[in-house]
């Protein structure tokens, strides 16, 4: 069983957040807060699975395109959203960005634009502008921590700006959204009325809060007219990107056709690394206790993060709907952002991501990463605190 509450030292495995934390903040030694992966080890299942492959020492090229590893996906879709998936609509990608690339060269055109809920992750704002394609991003209205689509507006917006694709990051990072029914069929019914192509991030759907439903895009087959993809992976419900390997559902069989052609044919992508492969399907053949067991903690930290913050008055913070990331709002702190920055990393020696990274409505925000032991997040919101009682006393 996966300890959920012991903190294993994660230096000397390589990793982004911990070993090279000093690329993004200046300084090596940080406690981090950061990048979106978690402190937590895979289920331990997953472990045993990998090391019998080890001690079988094959690693040959390794075939995606079959019933075990398809089937992985649709029958978890199946099992958590209630949504049918098909598994062959289902099509093995190194990474959700990759497939994004793949799907925006294949439903848009150079100089296309491509419009967003901003702020968003910070990878969309680089994959659209590499392929040669402009963001077109649409504020959410905050109301009270609660992140909102002003529709009138964003119809106002597609007819006068006219974008190609509609990216949906569904549950929405960084905000932490859960689209409700409703706000999904407005936007389908937005894309379908101005043949607006839909493309949507589905990587956190798995992390929620008790009350939430993720429905995923799929689930509206019948209702969408245009054409679209939904991206995802174990990686993120799994702590599981080191391993590689996700997955585009594509219902359309001309569209899968084309994305196969792009990832074997052009770029060379024909095999799935064999742990990954592995992963996945006992991610989500077996692993759904874990997935349980995860959600609590995550929900038991974020109670705890609200309650720490809670006599801060420059600090405006909602449990988000979904994710691990808080996003905390300093709109009402008398000192800038990068004073504060100064003081968590030099000070505090302290990492937490700088709301900015996420476009401008984050610039007076953070992003705290609450996927970790509850005592780490307990000593991140205190560093956090006493960063923000040294500036009130300046």
């Amino acid at each position: 069983m996966t300890n959920f509450n012991k903190q294993y030292s994660r230096y000397g495995t390589y990793s982004t957040q911990w070993d090279y934390v000093q690329d993004r903040f200046g300084e090596e030694g940080l406690l981090p807060f950061s990048i979106s992966d978690m402190d937590f080890q895979i289920p331990s299942g997953t472990r045993m699975v990998l090391a019998e492959s080890i001690k079988k020492g094959f690693f040959g090229y390794t075939r995606w395109n079959h019933l075990d590893y398809k089937r992985s996906i649709s029958n978890w879709f199946s099992n958590q959203f209630d949504c049918f998936v098909e598994p062959e609509w289902c099509i093995y990608s190194p990474s959700v960005i990759y497939s994004l690339s793949l799907c925006l060269q294949l439903l848009t055109d150079e100089r296309d634009k491509i419009l967003s809920l901003t702020p968003c992750y910070d990878a969309f704002f680089n994959c659209i502008s590499q392929n040669q394609r402009q963001l077109l991003p649409f504020s959410l209205e905050n109301y009270l921590g609660k992140f909102t689509i002003d529709f009138n507006r964003l119809e106002q917006v597609i007819v006068e700006e006219k974008p190609k694709a509609f990216l949906l990051c569904n549950p929405h990072n960084p905000t932490g959204r859960v689209f409700t029914k409703e706000e999904l069929e407005k936007i389908i019914d937005l894309c379908n009325s101005y043949h607006l192509a839909i493309i949507s991030d589905e990587i956190h759907m798995d992390v929620r809060r008790p009350e939430q439903k993720h429905l995923p895009l799929v689930l509206f087959k019948e209702k969408i007219k245009t054409s679209y993809a939904l991206l995802s992976s174990p990686s993120k419900t799994f702590n599981t990107p080191g391993l590689g390997g996700s997955y585009v559902i594509l219902p359309d069989e001309a569209l899968r056709e084309q994305f196969l052609s792009l990832l074997k044919g052009r770029d060379g992508v024909s095999s799935i690394s064999y742990p990954a492969l592995l992963a996945t399907m006992d991610c989500y053949n077996n692993q759904e206790k874990w997935v349980k067991e995860l959600n609590k903690v995550i929900d038991e930290n974020f109670d705890c993060l609200k309650e720490m913050l809670s006599l801060e008055s420059c600090i405006q913070f909602e449990i988000p709907e979904a994710t691990y990331l808080g996003w905390l709002n300093l709109q009402e702190a008398t000192f800038t952002m990068d004073e504060l920055q100064k003081v968590l990393v030099q000070q505090e020696k302290v990492a937490i991501m700088k709301g900015i990274t996420y476009g401008v409505e984050g610039a007076n925000y953070l992003r705290f990463n609450l996927g970790c032991p509850k005592e780490k997040v307990i000593e991140g919101a205190q560093r956090l605190i006493r960063a923000i009682h040294s500036l009130n006393k300046k």
